[in-house]
């Protein structure tokens, strides 16, 4: 069974409704214009008239054009004792001037009875004006049954009722959905078998929510059972648990279904298109997410990089590039063999010449790991202590002394200053900076003392920087692992150093930090 699915993507709207997501109206632009890159049908770009945000958006949307999508309002039923030309969410609706419009209604008996506070019979006409008004007016009207599982369960001949309403008032889609999150899928297979026969002359979609865990496999049986449109957010964005995952929902229909969700070589993109938006609305990538995370197609059992090396299949269910993500091999107290010529083979670092093996490289970092460095989240370290193992690596510098003090009075704040003295070859530099911290000033006179050398660095700027207690029966006097997430134009690195005294691991980390960049530059050029 195979066809084309149209996905509707409501990551502007029901996705912003999530908590820590907030984005503005430039920033909605930017993720509708990419959603049109990515040839996604339908994208609802808010509820016009319900803030000052969506209104903009609008108003720049009109001002735009879209290649592949079409860009949809949304808005709700008609009030009620109102009619459509004086109700003021229509009104505003049809000011966005999108073809395209989706309206939700109620579905569930108790919705109309105690929410809404009118009958079932006025809910029936609510439905039935609103999609004649706008169809009288040219919209395309795509219509959302809120609720409607549940409302099936509860009610099925009404739930039913609103649906027929809808369609012989011209809706052009009907969309059944699980707004609660609640409906599992043996549910959704049952009740859309029952349903669909009486759907037949309209397109049928589904919009499913995922308070149960459960959203992608309703999505994917709602398919199965006849579905032809998928309505969710990229990256599953929403209230509450969140929508369904369009990415993860997409990966799954073209690839493992057979259906087209994407023309072309577009899914390619799917990754990209994952973390462009994880960007955009400033929330970090989560790294097992399906298909598109950094951990997707991650190893760090040396059996498993071991088979891997033989036959990709034996522990990918895909190939990663299918989606533009790849395939990473981390290096741990879990690693074998494998997994370090795995890593020296991506890192064109070869191995033997000065009698060091994977075998000692291996034990090494075992030994490493037990003190608490942890490799598989800081590549930039971890190579730095291949290529020294394997006699393939020049230190650019090296440390002469280094001071650091902080003062503090009852009064004032505290200031921190940090006095350094590097070697760069027969070259000596001192220098001195204040910092935020004892770590910022350390940061600051390491840079300061190495630029005249290496004007390079200027470029790097530090992403993250986290401090994690190992073991926390000593107090504070327990071992300590920092890691620095450091980036340039091209790319972002990680180093790691461990030490019962937080300055001196900063201090590893920076140094490898730092040493990673030229060793990237230096090999760059040759």
């Amino acid at each position: 069974m195979t066809g084309k699915i149209l996905v509707y993507d409501t990551t502007l709207r029901d996705g912003t409704q999530g908590e820590q997501v907030n984005i503005s109206a430039e920033d909605k632009m930017r993720i509708a214009r990419k959603l049109d890159e990515m040839g996604i049908e339908y994208i609802e770009g808010g509820w016009p008239g319900s803030n000052p945000k969506d209104a903009r958006f609008f108003e720049m949307a009109r001002k735009s054009s879209f290649h592949t999508s079409r860009l949809t309002a949304f808005g709700s039923t008609r009030r009620s004792n109102v009619i459509p030309e004086d109700d003021e969410s229509l009104r505003a609706i049809l000011a966005a001037e999108t073809e395209t419009v989706t309206i939700f209604g109620k579905s569930w008996d108790l919705h109309a009875t105690e929410i809404l506070g009118v009958t079932l019979d006025e809910n029936l006409v609510m439905i039935d004006d609103t999609i004649r008004y706008l169809k009288g007016r040219g919209r395309e009207v795509i219509y959302d049954a809120e609720h409607f599982f549940d409302g099936y369960k509860r009610n099925p001949d009404y739930a039913l009722k609103t649906l027929d309403t809808a369609i012989n008032s011209g809706a052009d889609t009907v969309v059944l959905c699980d707004t609660n999150g609640g409906t599992l899928p043996h549910e959704v297979k049952a009740i859309m078998t029952d349903i669909m026969p009486r759907l037949c002359m309209v397109p049928v979609g589904i919009h499913p929510h995922n308070d149960c865990g459960l959203a992608v496999s309703n999505t994917l049986i709602a398919v199965q059972s006849g579905a032809v449109m998928v309505q969710g957010t990229i990256n599953g964005y929403g209230e509450r648990c969140g929508n369904v995952d369009l990415i993860t929902v997409i990966g799954n229909l073209q690839l493992k279904m057979g259906y087209t969700c994407m023309s072309g070589d577009r899914i390619r993109h799917l990754t990209e298109l994952s973390h462009y938006v994880s960007d955009v609305v400033n929330i970090p990538p989560m790294n097992q997410r399906p298909f598109a995370g950094s951990s997707a197609f991650a190893h760090k059992a040396g059996v498993h990089v071991s088979a891997i090396q033989k036959n990709f299949s034996a522990y990918e269910h895909i190939d990663p590039e299918s989606v533009g993500n790849r395939r990473r091999v981390l290096v741990s107290d879990l690693s074998g063999k494998s997994n370090i010529e795995y890593k020296t083979k991506e890192m064109d670092i070869k191995l033997g010449i000065n009698g060091y093996d994977s075998k000692k490289i291996v034990n090494d970092i075992k030994v490493l790991e037990d003190k608490g460095y942890q490799f598989e989240a800081a590549e930039g370290s971890l190579e730095l202590l291949i290529r020294k193992a394997a006699n393939q690596f020049i230190e650019p510098f090296s440390l002469e002394y280094l001071r650091v003090t902080i003062e503090k009075d009852k009064t004032g704040p505290s200031t921190s200053q940090a006095t350094i003295k590097v070697s760069v070859g027969d070259e000596h530099e001192i220098t001195a900076a204040e910092g935020d911290g004892p770590v910022n000033a350390m940061d600051n006179a390491l840079r300061k003392a190495l630029t005249n050398f290496f004007p390079e660095i200027r470029e790097m700027k530090l992403v993250d920087f986290k401090v994690m207690v190992i073991e926390g029966t000593e107090g504070t006097g327990a071992r300590v692992r920092v890691r620095i997430d450091s980036g340039d134009s091209h790319e972002v690195w990680s180093t790691v150093g461990v030490s019962e005294n937080i300055i001196e691991a900063a201090w590893q980390a920076l140094v490898d930090s730092i040493q990673y960049k030229l060793l990237k530059d230096k090999m760059a050029k040759e």
